[in-house]
């Protein structure tokens, strides 16, 4: 198995602030927009470089969205900061009218999402969020896996002409990706190769697949393990050509089964290569309060749970 180390924890929330930083040093096009949430979404070096490329609008969700579409007439790339919960679900109908119905080119960049919220409980902890954005046509749908993708995947979809999602957490998870690695949209990366199981995992849950892969190697099973950063469009070639090779797959997410990455990936199998299949992800549920390690263990979005699915799955094929 292919190595990964922890090279330090890290939050991707700074991997987004990390990538702003860059952005507003080398694309004067780039400006940020909050909702009050400055600290939250770590952009404060950004301010403090590009005062005038800066706009707190406050506790107003909505007109951000609409200031946001406004700018993009102007040939400005607004990135737009708030909780992942007031990113979408809030103002979904401002996102759908102005940005995605009209093909603006914002940046909706939300942070503390799924339940690693953690302690603010079941009304912050959005876990309908990837569905949501998936859903709308011409919408990318982005959610690295730790501070390196994060700050890789800020800086590419500025380069990137139309409306973007992008998706990342609040705790200090493992930073193990490559600092170099080039961020490719809709670009699944090979992680491990295997030969009896595929799992497909996107953001926190990468590295507990990783984890998983570790574990279930040292019970004589080989998994091949896929980080898919890019929900929308989907990398539907990687994914065939992994489970024509294994004949099963189980993928996983820090959302609602109900319209995440494991259901789109259903969706293309059952139209190109129905396969036996297991989701790792939150079974049409709120969260509640509690710390990151303890939800994800009473949720089932942990390296255990992923290894409980695989062996579950390998019995179907």
């Amino acid at each position: 198995m292919t190595k990964y180390v922890d090279q330090g924890k890290n939050d991707t929330r700074s991997g987004y602030g990390a990538g702003m930083t860059e952005l507003g040093r080398t694309n004067p096009n780039v400006v940020a927009l909050c909702a009050d949430l400055v600290g939250s979404l770590k952009i404060q070096q950004f301010i403090d470089e590009n005062p005038e490329r800066f706009f707190q609008v406050g506790i107003a969700e909505a007109n951000m969205m609409g200031i946001a579409a406004g700018l993009t007439i102007g040939g400005k790339i607004p990135f737009t900061g708030t909780f992942a919960n007031f990113s979408t679900g809030r103002v979904y109908d401002q996102i759908r009218q102005s940005i995605a119905y009209s093909g603006k080119n914002v940046k909706i960049c939300a942070s503390h999402a799924g339940i690693t919220l953690g302690e603010d409980g079941a009304t912050h902890q959005i876990l309908e969020d990837i569905g949501l954005m998936k859903m709308l046509p011409g919408m990318v749908v982005i959610n690295p896996c730790d501070f390196n993708q994060t700050k890789a995947a800020t800086i590419a979809i500025a380069d990137y002409e139309g409306p973007v999602y992008l998706r990342f957490g609040r705790p200090k998870v493992a930073n193990f990706t490559p600092v170099d690695q080039k961020f490719e949209i809709g670009k699944a990366l090979m992680l491990n190769e295997g030969t009896d199981v595929t799992i497909v995992a996107t953001g926190h849950l990468v590295w507990e697949a990783l984890t998983a892969c570790e574990n279930l190697e040292s019970q004589g099973i080989s998994a091949e393990v896929i980080n898919i950063h890019t929900i929308k469009p989907l990398d539907s070639e990687a994914v065939l050509k992994s489970v024509k090779k294994t004949g099963c797959i189980v993928t996983a997410e820090e959302h609602n089964y109900l319209g995440g990455l494991g259901e789109s990936i259903a969706g293309m199998l059952a139209n190109q290569h129905p396969t036996p299949q297991e989701f790792v992800a939150t079974q049409d549920t709120f969260g509640e309060s509690g710390t990151p390690a303890q939800l994800m263990e009473k949720y089932g979005l942990n390296n255990k749970a992923i290894e409980k699915a695989v062996l579950k799955v390998l019995k179907r094929k």
